[in-house]
């Protein structure tokens, strides 16, 4: 299908769905937070709306984009209507200035290489068109330890949000690299695919973090690494390379990757899709299980998958390694939980998605 076919029949189908939900505002409770949930998840739909039409920039025109931003502007004003009907003093406002359009596609306008953009702040003639701009270290758009002037993705996802889920682009970075996080559920956009260097998950804890959109369809990466991740559930998405998974505890992984090596860990569920014998060192409480059959791609498939050959280097004895088992198809979290619970959903809390993965309360 054509990239603007296919992107059209999303935009309309998301936009659908942005506007239901809002529909749905005003049979729902205002008390003990259910409308608040709700009215959070249809404005992180709307945002990662506004970030997949300038991510489309590159292959749709500009009336097309005129047409979408106006679209999203009538969903902003419905929820801003609905609101008003059901809590008059709502703080849930899109501001809007004199400017008729704003073209998405534009870099000025995009909210993640410019934030706070889209009719949010004054407009800068320094971020116009063709103006002088520094873009001096740039390719380095890796999470963590950043230029002053570079975009820290961390950073942001420190800040005090509306919605429970966060889902930066990292349109621009080379690699994804996510650390110093706690209680957060953050799911990867396909703009991610762009990352074409070895990316890291660090210091986490009690995290729900989904870097699998991106490689679904696209290129998977070319290496990961998780350290010092305690009570997460990640699913890493497609990594070509090697995973090397090291002081972890107490979490679930789902893992799809040529080389494991797992370092140090305790008390770790690892669905996993693996070319080559799973290496562990220093483990306990290891569980193996099968890849879960919504993550198969036909690539994986046409590999062989050797989740249940694992070996243990530090137990050197011909019996059995006690430091690893395969969890029993009993066991195994079913296709729905993958598929309905991971995800998110109004009134879903991260705690509530652990729970449901078998992490035990901390």
């Amino acid at each position: 299908m054509d990239p603007k076919e296919k992107f059209y029949r999303h935009f309309r189908d998301s936009v659908e769905g942005l506007q239901d939900q809002i529909g749905q505002l005003t049979h729902m409770s205002g008390i003990g937070g259910e409308r608040q949930e709700a009215t959070d998840h249809i404005l992180a739909g709307i945002s990662k709306l506004q970030n997949e039409v300038a991510d489309a920039a590159e292959f749709t025109p500009a009336y097309d984009r005129r047409q979408y931003s106006e679209a999203i502007k009538s969903v902003q004003d419905k929820l801003n209507e609905t609101l008003a009907k059901v809590a008059p003093k709502s703080r849930f406002q899109f501001r809007r200035t004199g400017t008729d359009h704003v073209d998405m596609g534009a870099p000025e306008n995009d909210p993640r290489l410019n934030p706070g953009s889209l009719s949010r702040r004054p407009h800068n003639p320094h971020d116009a068109p063709g103006a002088t701009r520094d873009i001096s270290g740039e390719a380095e758009d890796i999470v963590g330890d950043l230029p002053s002037k570079q975009k820290d993705y961390n950073q942001e996802l420190a800040k005090p949000d509306l919605s429970s889920i966060r889902k930066p682009s990292f349109s621009a970075a080379q690699s994804i690299g996510i650390s110093d996080q706690t209680g957060l559920h953050i799911i990867l956009p396909s703009s991610a695919a762009r990352a074409t260097s070895s990316g890291s998950l660090r210091d986490l804890k009690n995290c729900v973090i989904d870097l699998s959109i991106p490689t679904a369809q696209g290129a998977p990466f070319p290496g990961l690494m998780l350290k010092n991740v305690d009570r997460c559930l990640i699913v890493t998405g497609r990594v070509s390379g090697p995973v090397h998974i090291n002081d972890v505890s107490n979490s679930t992984l789902v893992v799809i990757a040529r080389q494991v090596r797992i370092h140090n860990c305790k008390n770790v569920d690892i669905y996993l899709h693996c070319a080559s014998h799973p290496i562990i060192e220093d483990c306990s409480g290891m569980r193996f299980a099968p890849l879960p059959s919504c993550y198969l791609t036909e690539a994986d498939e046409s590999t062989e998958n050797q989740w249940d050959q694992v070996d243990d280097f530090k137990w050197l004895k011909t019996t059995p390694s006690p430091n690893w088992t395969t969890l029993s198809e009993a066991q195994r979290l079913d296709d729905e939980v993958w598929t309905k619970v991971v995800p998110g959903k109004p009134g879903c809390s991260v705690e509530q998605i652990l729970n449901k993965v078998g992490i035990p309360p901390k």
